[in-house]
């Protein structure tokens, strides 16, 4: 059995699918070692991780639990940041942030956002036409199209975007190693929004920001560090997941080709090749970390208040109990209620969005360029990113033609 060492090193991803099967047939409930007074454990098992995610006992603020001084006041700002955000707080202020950005991402708004989504799709494709050789599926197509998405709505100069790359890869990465650049990229993504706010303030647009910065103003609904939070989270999960939805997609499907085959002769198996490709190469390899408020017994084992749980999302899409034939890749399935955008109170607000983004980006990569393939030989290792809680390639080098 692997300990949590093993867990968080840079290998993990290659063999972690076969781990999870093993947790799920015998230890369900898996304790990777106590650190100081706290134990750490991995849930895996399908209706398990749905459990966790809906009880109200496993809680994300963990200032409930510990305190967190900082005497720097730069530091303290970034604490801010994420003690703040949507994503790790709890009822009633996760209610009041969701209810604020909620009609901003809700199935209709997605759906209007279709022709502009083809439009970029559709540059992006026309710029890989004119390159010569293998290009790079991420670098030059799944990652510039949801940060192209994002910045828009938000009202993010088009010119500025790239620089939310490096940002948000140091915060992704901080959840492993705490780089050295840490703090200063922290302090730089801050301090860009601090200028920006400053600008939409003087000079209100019809985007996201605007309309938040107004939120702010109004009073109880909104104040300046939730603000800042609000606004990083967007950027980062706005595209960081949905890169990994279209890369990991469009990896299996090069994995199997019969599967890839099928897809290229009826583009209407897309929707569900999307949700395939969400369960079997989940973009979100864990939820991120909650905390037990109390003692509390979870299926055979004694979690302790303060013990750091978190939901294997990869596990639970891969539970044979739960899907027929879970191993496999199989763009027809008909049930395939995957928990890749997670479950409960915070399920993912931008899926409507990513499965969009999805959708239209392979119809019109595979409409383009239907004999693209690997340029790697088949079989070869996948250069999975070294990111804990998420599952993406480093690089995906395809040829067009």
């Amino acid at each position: 059995m692997k300990t949590a060492e093993a867990v968080f090193s840079s290998n993990f991803k290659v063999g972690a699918y076969p781990f999870y099967e093993t947790l799920r047939q015998n230890d369900p409930v898996f304790s990777m070692g106590q650190q100081a007074e706290q134990n750490s454990w991995i849930i895996t098992k399908y209706d398990h991780v749905k459990e966790l995610l809906k009880k109200p006992y496993f809680i994300k603020d963990q200032s409930k639990l510990f305190t967190q001084p900082s005497n720097n006041e730069d530091h303290g700002k970034i604490i801010a940041i994420f003690r703040n955000m949507m994503l790790d707080v709890d009822p009633p202020d996760h209610t009041r942030l969701r209810k604020l950005v909620q009609p901003y991402f809700n199935p209709k708004t997605i759906r209007e956002l279709g022709p502009r989504i083809n439009e970029i799709a559709e540059e992006l494709i026309k710029e890989m036409k004119e390159k010569d050789g293998p290009v790079d599926l991420i670098d030059d197509y799944a990652f510039p199209l949801p940060i192209i998405v994002i910045s828009e709505l938000l009202g993010v100069p088009a010119e500025d975007r790239n620089k939310f790359r490096k940002w948000s890869n140091t915060i992704l990465e901080a959840a492993d190693d705490m780089a050295a650049d840490f703090h200063e990229d922290v302090s730089a993504f801050i301090d860009y929004l601090s200028q920006l706010f400053e600008k939409r303030k003087a000079n209100p647009k019809d985007d996201f920001i605007s309309k938040l910065l107004l939120a702010e103003e109004e009073g109880d609904q909104l104040n300046r560090d939730e603000l800042y939070s609000m606004i990083v989270l967007l950027i980062i999960a706005g595209h960081e997941t949905t890169v990994n939805l279209i890369s990991n997609t469009m990896y299996a499907l090069f994995e199997h080709p019969e599967q890839f085959k099928k897809l290229k002769a009826d583009l209407s198996l897309v929707e569900p090749a999307i949700e395939e490709g969400l369960r079997f190469y989940s973009p979100v390899d864990f939820s991120t970390a909650r905390w037990a408020e109390d003692d509390t017994d979870f299926h055979g084992k004694t979690i302790r208040r303060g013990d750091l749980v978190l939901a294997s999302l990869s596990s639970a899409n891969r539970d044979e109990e739960k899907f027929k034939n879970a191993g496999e890749f199989d763009i027809t399935r008909e049930q395939n209620a995957h928990v890749a955008f997670g479950f409960g109170i915070h399920f993912c607000l931008g899926a409507p969005l990513a499965r969009l983004e999805g959708k239209i980006a392979l119809e019109k990569l595979l409409t383009a360029f239907p004999e693209i393939r690997p340029a790697q030989q088949p079989g070869s290792e996948p250069d999975w990113k070294h990111v804990f809680l998420l599952r993406g390639l480093k690089t995906l080098e395809v040829s067009l033609s």
